[in-house]
């Protein structure tokens, strides 16, 4: 009989063990589940308001081809501001932006041909580097919405929502180590503010572009104001857009 009581409870023993194991079992995956329920809602939130401001993006990219414009640059250099230049400004079947210049060419400089020759030297320089870095900011402004989701998708994204504001941040957008901030406003659906912080060629050639937008009457907001800082050249150049109307009386 000890034997068997012994045999008895050694089987009791067991399936208390294996009850409790089963239990648990169970009720791992559901604390898994609750554990990453926060992160799978937080990550279609962000999904939700990164399509919001892609749309919106595409839209508005898509409506200022209807639209001519006047650009002003204004270039300082170590300083010293550079007389202004204007251009007409269109979209191209490209899609690129097409400029005819307007006003009256700049003046000759003035001096002996060596200082002449000097000075026309510096200024094919300037003009070449400012070509390559127009073609890099082109990448950043109009914000590219392809550009974008691949950001999201390679985790590089990231999401700081304030009232009425989301600001959105995209780290190696264009190329490594780059980062675009984007301001969108919740309650208008229009981008107001972009920040860039990039480089040319290498890291140590750091360029810097603040964005300020507006919005037209009944249509697309645009870049109104651009100040690009290319400190290793110690260049700064304002640009101003204005005068926009529709091609064509669309």
């Amino acid at each position: 009989m000890n034997r068997n009581a012994a045999i008895l409870q050694g089987w009791q023993t067991a399936t208390t063990i294996l009850s409790l194991i089963s239990k648990r079992c169970r009720v791992v995956p559901v604390v898994a589940l609750l554990a990453i329920a926060p992160a799978i809602a937080q990550n279609s939130e962000m999904q939700e308001k990164l399509a919001a401001v892609k749309a919106v993006a595409a839209e508005n990219k898509q409506q200022l081809r209807q639209y001519q414009w006047t650009e002003t640059i204004q270039l300082t250099l170590k300083g010293d501001p550079k007389p202004p230049t204007s251009s007409l400004c269109q979209y191209g079947s490209d899609g690129q932006v097409q400029k005819t210049p307007i006003g009256a060419p700049p003046p000759e400089p003035s001096g002996g041909r060596l200082k002449q020759k000097i000075i026309a030297k510096k200024k094919a320089e300037i003009k070449g580097y400012m070509e390559q870095v127009k073609a890099l900011l082109s990448i950043y402004v109009p914000p590219d919405p392809q550009r974008m989701q691949e950001a999201y998708q390679a985790g590089k994204f990231s999401l700081n929502p304030m009232p009425g504001v989301l600001r959105l941040v995209f780290t190696d957008y264009a190329q490594p180590g780059d980062r675009m901030s984007i301001a969108f406003d919740t309650t208008a659906k229009k981008i107001t503010l972009l920040d860039v912080d990039t480089y040319l060629d290498e890291e140590k050639h750091a360029v810097t572009l603040h964005v300020q937008m507006a919005t037209l009457p009944n249509g697309p907001n645009y870049a109104q104001k651009t100040v690009l800082n290319a400190s290793a050249k110690e260049l700064v150049v304002t640009t101003t857009n204005y005068s926009y109307q529709k091609l064509g009386g669309q």
